[in-house]
């Protein structure tokens, strides 16, 4: 058993979690769980409460505290030492200015809020953080016991934040009654919320409220005006609406997004003009996929008669599975879209459709993506959940601004990274004091640690990964090379495997952390390590498309090129890759093929490079006479071509295998994982269905690899052969498929070899062929994969 691969005894590769469709919501619409922890007696909070004594909190002081924990006081307390015990013995003393901080748990109270801030000094209720969760971390109210929620009654500037309150009657869970320049940021009405009696310049955000059977999520009514309702997720089963504006002039609807089961989604009544519906995503199915009973009452965006006036609805997405009308405009239903923008002028930029669309690798993609009105009143810089916009890289932006906002509550964030193809570039050479201090070789069982972010055109920030060109050289041991995360565990997995004296390469594609990545010898030897950019990953890039591998290039047989004939010393090969082997013939950016040279007179090496550009100073294969040698390259596309040159005195032939292609546009993008392995051949290895006992790989017999992942399109892999029992090559072709005439790692009896493996998934398996006569060990380690 060879002494040069790195053992792992975890059964299968930790992969990204399932991507869950759906939003994020501050909390349930029966949050009993929470609720069970309520105790004690309801209290009222007024200004007629006690005022906190001069042996706790005065009203000078900027925070006023409240905690349950024992040692607390509604007479003495206030400070940090010495809280209060009840929300509302701090809400009868605060004043303009003060922020009272709720420790995290539940608070049996209802509160009636009458005093006010003033403008530039509002009055702050605010939730405190518990652990990482910054919405709902506070409960106000119970539904064990009466309890009448929140009320702001006649107050002003009055503020709230990451709080969660609970009903047990018939009122909302939160009202304001007469209020103006009310804020609410991240909290939660689980049972309703209202707006009324004139209430002015009320907002509230990133938040929840969930109907009753018989009364909306969110109404506002009352002749109260300029209500911003933003990023909120508002749900309702049977109520006339899950948001109802009623004779509520100047109301602001956006970003929110509206689950109301076969009733109206949106509705403005009454006397509502000048109102503003954007961004909004609207879901009136039964059970948010089914068509509805009643039809009829599944109304996505209705505006009556009297609130037509001034009022813009407009990059909405409404979901039409419930049945009924996306829209109704002055009494009038409307079928389509453009139907209804004919007759209204509104919603040119709406769309009936899913709000959700799971991805694939085909199919339609969600409406609601990079499509938002950035320009609308009352949009906020984060999401419901407290997330910045993402644009997500395999949809077109079609929005306004920077063109990525997305519509609704909850921005998605559920995509990988894409590729930039750069270089090749030198980053780092021990031998030469690049991206090193000194020129010493790489001590035994020694690391090198490689700022990688801001180096080279790489960014300085948001980098997840970088490919690169590893090559190892002057070996005084046999060992391996281990390339990880700066900073992270380092794993149990091998990248290259060399034995003295030898040269040789592998491409890796590795996470980056603090910007850098690591390089261990694990020899007890000196090694030189020379690491060459081929392109890194982030928000902004290339996709990659995956395929079945086909063969591009091979000078012993004339493909690629007119002759029979090996590549002469110092000679070069220009190889048409765009337009062949299922590549388009416009738009390839880069190729990933697996290079093998075979048959060289002389040791040297191989540079691959895109076509016109300068010959670059580094390698891209490295090989001793007579030997055959394979590495996995990734290089920039120009012109649709890219060029061989053989960097020595002798002549060799060489083969291109294409794995794959990028390009501006496509479906899948890359999430770096590990490394982990997902297959070890000597020992026994789990693999879903069917554990595999520990033993060797036939001669020309079939590895079956499991890769788990949700929507996996393609993996990146290290694949290690050791003990061989004689020459062969093994091949790594999707699950399913015949066996293509192509190879990606070739050996000699007794060695062990490694090389990088870009491979399409299919059904979640690959298939490792031993293209040999004699049994063989394969070991597969997985670095990232590539998914829609």
């Amino acid at each position: 058993m060879s002494k040069d691969i790195a053992r792992s005894r975890t059964p299968r590769s930790r992969t990204p979690g399932s991507r869950t469709p759906g939003s994020r919501t501050p909390g349930s619409r029966t949050p009993g769980t929470r609720a069970a922890l309520a105790v004690g007696l309801t209290l009222l909070a007024t200004v007629g409460l006690p005022a906190v004594t001069t042996g706790g909190a005065s009203a000078a002081a900027a925070t006023l505290y409240v905690d349950r924990a024992p040692g607390c006081s509604d007479t003495t307390g206030g400070t940090q030492a010495r809280p209060l015990c009840t929300v509302a013995a701090a809400a009868a003393v605060a004043s303009a200015g003060q922020t009272v901080e709720i420790a995290w748990g539940t608070y049996p109270e209802e509160l009636v809020i009458t005093r006010s801030g003033r403008q530039g000094a509002p009055i702050v209720f605010r939730g405190r953080p518990h652990d990482v969760n910054s919405q709902n971390s506070v409960l106000i109210g119970s539904v064990e016991g009466p309890s009448n929620g929140l009320t702001v009654r006649g107050a002003e500037f009055v503020e709230f934040e990451n709080l969660g309150v609970l009903t047990n009657s018939p009122a909302p869970s939160v009202t304001v009654d007469g209020g103006n320049r009310v804020k609410f940021t991240a909290v939660g009405a689980y049972n309703t919320l209202r707006i009324t009696n004139g209430s002015r310049q009320v907002t509230f955000a990133r938040g929840a409220a969930n109907g009753t059977s018989d009364k909306p999520g969110i109404t506002v009514d009352g002749g109260s005006t300029g209500t911003v309702l933003t990023t909120n997720r508002v749900s309702t089963d049977a109520a006339p609406a899950s948001v109802l504006v009623d004779g509520a002039p100047g109301t602001v609807v956006v970003s929110n997004t509206v689950l109301a089961e076969c009733t109206t989604g949106i509705a403005l009544a009454g006397a509502s003009a000048g109102a503003v519906v954007k961004n909004n995503v609207v879901d009136t199915a039964r059970a948010q996929a089914d068509r509805c009973a009643d039809t009829a009452a599944a109304t996505g965006i209705a505006v009556a008669p009297t609130a037509t006036a001034g009022t813009a609805v407009d990059y909405n997405v409404v979901d039409p599975r419930g049945g009924g009308s996306p829209y109704r405009w002055a009494d009038a239903d409307f079928p389509t879209r453009p139907e209804f923008t004919a007759a209204s002028g509104q919603g040119a930029h709406d769309f009936v459709a899913k709000i959700y669309e799971p991805h694939s690798p085909d199919g339609p993609q969600s409406a609601s993506i990079d499509s938002a009105d950035e320009t609308a009143p009352g949009m906020l810089p984060v999401d419901q959940t407290g997330q910045a916009p993402a644009d997500d890289p395999t949809v077109r932006n079609t929005g306004t601004g920077k063109g990525y906002r997305d519509r609704g509550a909850v921005e998605s964030h559920d995509f990988g990274s894409v590729f930039t193809p750069a270089g090749p570039t030198r980053l780092l050479d021990t031998r030469e004091a690049v991206g090193v201090p000194g020129t010493e070789a790489v001590p035994a069982f020694g690391q090198v640690d490689l700022q990688v972010a801001g180096v080279a055109g790489i960014p300085a920030s948001g980098v997840t990964a970088v490919t690169m060109n590893v090559t190892v050289t002057g070996p005084t041991e046999n060992g391996h090379l281990r390339v990880y995360p700066h900073g992270a565990e380092r794993p149990d997995t091998s990248n290259l495997n060399w034995t003295a004296g030898r040269t040789l390469a592998n491409q890796v594609t590795v996470p980056v952390k603090d910007g850098k990545v690591s390089f261990y010898n694990h020899s007890g030897g000196t090694v030189h390590v020379i690491a060459d950019l081929a392109g890194h990953y982030g928000a902004k890039g290339d996709l990659f498309h995956p395929l079945s591998p086909s063969r591009l290039l091979d000078t012993r047989v004339g493909v690629g090129v007119p002759d029979w004939q090996a590549v002469p010393a110092f000679g070069q090969v220009d190889l048409q890759v765009a337009g062949e082997g299922g590549a388009p013939p416009e738009g390839v950016t880069a190729v990933t093929m697996n290079v093998t040279v075979t048959d060289p007179t002389e040791d040297g090496h191989l540079r691959v490079y895109p076509h016109g550009t300068g010959l670059p100073q580094s390698s891209s294969l490295n090989w001793t006479a007579g030997r055959t040698v394979p590495n996995l390259v990734t290089v920039p596309v120009k012109d649709g071509k890219v060029s061989f040159y053989n960097s020595s005195g002798g002549t060799v032939h060489v083969i291109a295998d294409l794995a794959g292609y990028y390009s501006a546009e496509g479906r899948l993008t890359f999430t770096p994982t590990g490394p982990g392995r997902v297959m070890d051949t000597r020992q026994d290895f789990g693999t879903g269905c069917c554990p595999r006992p520990a033993g060797t790989v036939g001669a020309f017999d079939a590895l079956d690899v499991e890769i788990v992942a949700p929507n996996i399109a393609a993996a990146t892999l290290n694949v290690t052969v050791t003990e061989p029992g004689t020459d062969g090559h093994l091949t790594v072709y999707p699950g399913n498929e015949l066996m293509p005439a192509v190879s990606n790692l070739n050996f000699q009896a007794g060695e062990t070899v490694a090389n990088q493996v870009v491979v399409k998934v299919n059904e979640g398996h690959i298939t490792v062929r031993n293209a040999s006569a004699a049994p063989v060990h394969i070991i597969v380690d997985l670095f990232g994969i590539q998914t829609y």
